[in-house]
């Protein structure tokens, strides 16, 4: 009986494999092609978040004078490692909403594994993330912050934002084919995001009793987990409810994203 099981499923095993070889080659032909036929290439990858996190310096150190935080980290790192995530949070976002319509090609293939769409525009913005990662490392270290035993935490953290945005990622691209309007809007959601999380002020700042509203936030969870990490400031276990609730919102957002995508799966090919 053993032996028969392992025969059977040896077909679909090697099937999935095959499938995930070629999610993952469409992801790096993606990330490539960005910047094919640009001078500078990837370097365009790294130009528009540097420049970000630079004006915002410039702003908010220069212009408003803003202060080291308590821990005595300069203003200037404390932002670069909450910009980060959000970087790629917002790329990966955005470029898997749009998987669908990009590649309606391979939506029409019966043999293709559409779920597999979004997945592969966030591989390609992991790439640039992981990047990018290096270079808020090595920042730290020339600015004199030497890494603790926290820093372990950060592939954790890193796998909270591929989780997060992959089960929203999944939801707006099932929606976006009926709803093309939904780029717009999502832009302009990421727009405000960008300013109620707390990436370029401190959650600290807003009266404690509003403080738990920010806290549903599952992206400022990521964003403080990353500064945990880098900077030596808490543990995992020491945000338990908060953890709790990131993954239980996680979990909730990707068991929709799978419903409509196995309801409105079967009219893509009609829209696309």
């Amino acid at each position: 009986m053993t032996t028969e099981n392992n025969m059977s499923s040896t077909p679909a095993g090697t099937a999935r494999r095959r499938l995930w070889r070629v999610a993952w080659g469409l992801a790096r032909n993606d990330f490539h092609a960005r910047f094919a036929g640009s001078y500078f290439g990837i370097l365009w990858a790294f130009a528009q978040p540097v420049a970000t996190i630079l004006l915002f310096w410039f702003v908010f150190q220069v212009g408003f004078r803003a202060a080291p935080t308590a821990d005595g980290v300069p203003y200037g790192l404390w932002l670069a490692a909450g910009l980060t995530p959000w970087f790629f949070f917002a790329e990966a976002w955005m470029s898997a909403t749009a998987a669908l319509t990009e590649y309606s090609y391979l939506v029409k293939k019966v043999v293709f594994q559409v779920e597999l769409l979004p997945v592969i525009k966030i591989l390609s913005a992991l790439f640039f993330h992981l990047a990018f990662v290096l270079v808020l490392v090595s920042l730290s270290l020339s600015l004199g912050r030497m890494p603790t035993w926290h820093l372990l935490q950060l592939p954790y953290y890193g796998f909270c934002m591929l989780a997060l945005v992959l089960a929203l990622g999944s939801l707006t691209a099932a929606v976006l084919p009926f709803f093309r309007d939904l780029n717009q809007l999502l832009a302009i959601v990421l727009q405000f995001g960008l300013w109620l999380t707390p990436i370029m002020w401190p959650v600290t700042m807003v009266p404690e009793r509003f403080q738990w509203i920010f806290k549903f936030n599952p992206v400022g969870y990521v964003v403080d987990g990353y500064r945990d990490a880098l900077f030596g400031q808490a543990w995992i276990w020491q945000h338990g409810p908060t953890t709790l609730g990131f993954w239980a919102l996680t979990a909730v957002l990707a068991g929709a994203a799978r419903l409509i995508y196995r309801r409105l799966s079967p009219h893509f090919a009609d829209v696309l």
